[in-house]
């Protein structure tokens, strides 16, 4: 297996970032987030990041206009996490206004005083995608326009599944696991 390309799929809050991030650490992968480049386009108030921010803010999928890499697949991972689980994740955020990468949860993760983030006492708060109407929404767009995508990597024999309700850690090493064995399977 020459090359990993690999789609991440799930819920929104169901640990794909996580996943990500520590397959790109693993296997030296860049790592692509749709996501996270709208939210800086938006920060940095582009002409894009303006246009994303309507969709973003009533939790809908920015159309997508970028197609065509050409590259083989080697796998589809779908973590899967019910629906009234994601909803308790990402309710339960908090980000810093400060640094947005220092992130807290309420329950999983709670800074050491409410609403102060512990790393520079900047003011916590939950962004706009994480209020439960927001998540509600963002899941029933899941489940209409992402989902399908499941049904279809499945049927051509690219999906793994894996227990997203898991430890970060177990969900990791069930993903190597099934990456180990697609590396055996292409080299019989």
């Amino acid at each position: 297996m020459p090359e990993l390309n690999l789609i991440l799929l799930g819920p929104p809050g169901a640990g794909k970032g996580t996943q990500a991030e520590r397959l790109r650490e693993d296997f030296a992968l860049p790592h692509i987030s749709a996501g996270d480049m709208l939210r800086a386009q938006v920060s940095d108030g582009t002409e894009l990041g303006l246009k994303a921010k309507s969709y973003m803010d009533a939790g809908e999928l920015v159309p997508d206009e970028v197609k065509g890499l050409e590259r083989r697949l080697t796998a589809a991972l779908l973590i899967e996490v019910p629906d009234d689980e994601v909803v308790r994740r990402l309710a339960g955020r908090r980000v810093c206004v400060k640094n947005p990468s220092h992130i807290y949860h309420v329950d999983f993760d709670p800074p050491k005083h409410e609403g102060v983030c512990d790393q520079d006492g900047a003011r916590l708060q939950q962004r706009k995608d994480d209020a439960e109407e927001t998540i509600r929404n963002r899941l029933a767009v899941y489940h209409e326009q992402t989902e399908p995508l499941v049904g279809y990597y499945e049927r051509v024999g690219l999906l793994r599944r894996f227990d997203g309700q898991r430890s970060a850690d177990e969900v990791h090493a069930h993903i190597r696991a099934a990456l180990a064995t697609l590396r055996l399977e292409e080299n019989l």
